[in-house]
């Protein structure tokens, strides 16, 4: 499991948060973005949160340090938001720190070009977590002291709201032309050849370790938290085992037509940005 701290103070609410993030300040004396299993998107959004970024972290990207974060609600009684108050007594236990980086700007590629390689790879671990929150409109990464990191991963591994059909949910094609890299993403062959044989069914065992028991002891149609575990290693093994399935167009970077061109087998995107369709 992540290691587990208690918070001590609620710093201040991150409002451009749809679920409503907290700045939240922790015995081990760290600074964490919290993350509260009472909103919206639910616990799930944490196991997300952890799996994908802990898989993210292993793979080599540059991920903020995770911990289980403790909370006792009164710690926000001076908050006069009372969805703020609302949203603390509703995440009483066990909630999820992220490692607050200061300082930190967000990822802008107006003003950050950043190299084939790097947008390959990102695009790679994407499309296999299926994340579907790292658009133009929402990059979700963040540049500290020179390097990009990676965060907000709760949107990704979409098929545990709906176990019944989860193989079939998360057997379909990627959607990359909504990806906010895939303008200079020019070897994804390459990201593959890197990336692919490091997920082994060991990895990802030990992500899903990660995982503490009390979200996982609820899920309806397991036999507890271990056969959740399973569900999930066994589901990313899949896809890990047919990358064709999911990204079949390895060249997408360098068969992009330009901007005006008449390629119909890629669908519009309506209100994308000029500069998103190629890189200068």
């Amino acid at each position: 499991m992540l290691p587990l701290v208690t918070a001590t103070r609620y710093v201040t609410p991150l409002r451009e948060g749809g679920s409503l993030p907290g700045i939240v300040e922790a015995d081990d004396l760290g600074t964490y973005v919290m993350k509260f299993h009472g909103a919206g998107q639910g616990r799930k959004a944490l196991i997300a949160e952890v799996l994908a970024g802990e898989l993210g972290r292993r793979l080599g990207f540059r991920v903020p340090d995770q911990v289980i974060m403790e909370l006792d609600p009164v710690i926000g009684r001076h908050e006069p938001d009372p969805d703020v108050q609302d949203l603390l007594k509703a995440s009483a236990g066990w909630n999820l720190g992220i490692d607050f980086l200061p300082g930190s700007l967000g990822f802008d590629p107006l003003g950050w070009r950043p190299d084939p390689e790097f947008a390959s790879r990102v695009l790679w671990f994407d499309a296999f977590i299926g994340n579907v929150d790292r658009s133009w409109r929402n990059p979700n990464m963040l540049v500290w002291h020179g390097d990009v990191w990676l965060i907000d991963h709760g949107a990704s591994l979409y098929f545990h709201h709906a176990w019944a059909n989860a193989a079939r949910l998360f057997s379909g094609p990627y959607d990359v032309d909504d990806h906010v890299l895939t303008p200079w993403a020019k070897k994804l062959a390459d990201a593959e050849a890197e990336l692919l044989p490091k997920i082994t069914e060991e990895l990802l065992r030990e992500v899903v370790r990660l995982v503490p028991d009390r979200w996982l002891e609820s899920e309806s149609g397991f036999d507890g938290p271990d056969a959740v575990r399973d569900a999930y290693a066994a589901l990313l093994a899949e896809r890990a085992s047919k990358p064709r399935d999911w990204l079949p167009e390895l060249s997408l970077g360098d068969r992009r037509p330009p901007l005006g061109g008449s390629d119909t087998s890629r669908r519009p995107r309506a209100n994308r940005p000029d500069w998103l369709e190629g890189p200068a």
